[in-house]
Order: C-alpha cells, then structure tokens, then sequence
C-alpha cells in the first residue's frame, strides 16, 4: 500500500472532505489523527472509520489557536513517534452577502480560519519535517483561489491567500525536502452547500445560488478525486513535486511525477500575474 506506515495528521475531518481523506489514507495504509472543533461528531467519525487498516486518532482542536494546535502536534508526536504528512483541511465559507453589509467580526473570524489555520499546524510541524529531512503538506484550497467570488469575499480572499502562502512555504521548504502543494477539490455536495442554499439567492447572487442549487439536485464532484489526489501527494510517487495548486477534478494528477522536471522549471498550476502578451495583446 502506498501510504504505508505513514503518519499524517488531518484537520477538519470529522466529516466532509476530511473523513473522506482520513478513510483514503487508512485504506492505503496509513495511520491518521484527526481533528475538528466539534469533539461528538469527531468522536462518531473516529469510530466509523476504526474498522480496520491503521490507527485512527482524534483530537478536538480549532486549528485557529496557536496553544490548541501545538497541543495537537504534542499529541500527535507522543503517539506516533513521527508525523510525515499534514492535510490542512479545516476551513469555512464565513459570512454570506454584499461585503460592506456583512458582520466585519463573522468575515475576520472566516479568515482566521481559512488562513490562520493553515498557517499555525504548517508552522507546528515544520521543525519536525525539518529535523526529518522530508515530509509532506498539502493544503485544501477551492474555487475562491482562482476566481472572484462576489458577496463570499472572506472565502475567496483567505483562500487565494492559502495559495500564495503554500507557494512561499514550498520555495521556504524545499532544501528540506518537504513537498508543500494544495488541492482545488472540485465542487463537493457539502455542508458548505448547504449553507449556501439557507442563505438564498438574495445574499449570495443568483449565479452562485444556481450553482449550487445544480450541485445539490444533479450531484457534484465526488470527494473521493480529492481525497485520491491527496493520497498521492502524501505518497513517496510525488517526491519533488511541490509548490503547485492542482486541480482534483481537471488535472491529470495520476501521472505527474512523469512530468517531474518539466513542472519543477515552469509555472504551471501556479497562481500569476497575466499581462497582455499572454494573450496576443500588444499595449506598448
């Protein structure tokens, strides 16, 4: 199996995305800590997925708070021995409407979230990757990295700020030999889904409540593409790919450690800047 005897720690997964990930990396071999702010219903899932394959964990923790997470790590470090993948899952869509109207505390709180709480566990295991000489961090990201989203901004801007930090963690890392990549795992039938649903078209647009609205009547992206993609970022097959944002549902991520060299000397599946001449254009 290729994930095992891997220890990985993943947040946010006490459903969702998460427990799915947490049910891919048992299924090839790996053992997991998992973790979420809700300690029941991380709890019910710790026991679902305790059904055979490697040691499952769990540990309630809001990944937003530096003392928690460094609790996390502690726990997971006295545990295991050793942690070799961290998948930061954890994150929210925060508040729903025009941005000047929503609640300024509920729209800071998404952002502490999404990006505090990727950034605190990448910090609380680095020294750890660092002393191993390897390790792997991938992080979720989603549409709001690479496209607007009105009257969602906390979303689309903690997540394309997700982006640009596993970008520089990765350019920070790879002397290490840590692998540092995120995820856009499609569009998943969710709870976050269902949040936009109970928000209506009147605070989220039409366009947006239409989308979802499809992905909850027709389906949408199955969780298992992202879970699999993760997978293998957190297997050995990935070495040396890093600093990359791929996506789960349109990229061809099975093979692309046969592309190895070509992606380490280019941009692709990279945030950048575009300018004219990227696009036929001359504005001299």
């Amino acid at each position: 199996m290729k994930l095992s005897g891997l220890n990985a720690i993943i947040t946010g997964a006490s459903q969702g995305l998460g427990k799915a990930i947490a049910a891919q990396f048992l299924a090839d071999g790996a053992n997991v800590l998992i973790c979420a702010r809700d300690a029941v219903l991380l709890a019910e899932t710790r026991h679902e997925l305790a059904v055979g394959g490697g040691r499952v964990l769990a540990q309630a923790c809001d990944v937003s708070d530096e003392a928690q997470v460094a609790a996390l790590t502690e726990f997971a470090l006295s545990e295991f021995g050793a942690v070799h993948a961290l998948v930061s899952n954890a994150g929210v869509y925060g508040p729903m409407g025009p941005t000047e109207e929503v609640d300024l505390r509920e729209w800071m709180r998404a952002v502490e979230i999404n990006l505090y709480g990727t950034l605190l566990p990448c910090r609380a295991l680095m020294p750890h990757f660092k002393q191993a000489g390897r390790g792997k961090i991938i992080i979720i990201s989603g549409g709001g990295a690479t496209n607007p989203m009105p009257n969602v901004s906390a979303y689309a801007a903690s997540k394309a700020a997700v982006v640009r930090l596993m970008e520089t963690l990765a350019e920070e890392l790879k002397p290490h030999g840590i692998d540092v990549n995120a995820i856009a795992p499609g569009a998943l039938q969710t709870r976050l889904v269902n949040q936009v649903l109970a928000a209506g078209p009147e605070r989220v647009g039409a366009a947006f409540f239409a989308k979802n609205k499809k992905w909850a009547d027709e389906g949408a992206t199955p969780p298992a593409l992202g879970a699999g993609l993760c997978a293998y970022l957190a297997s050995a097959e990935s070495d040396g790919i890093t600093g990359r944002l791929i996506s789960a549902q349109w990229d061809a991520w099975a093979r692309l450690h046969e592309h190895r060299d070509e992606l380490a000397a280019s941009d692709i599946y990279c945030l950048r800047r575009i300018v004219p001449e990227d696009r036929g254009q001359q504005w001299k």
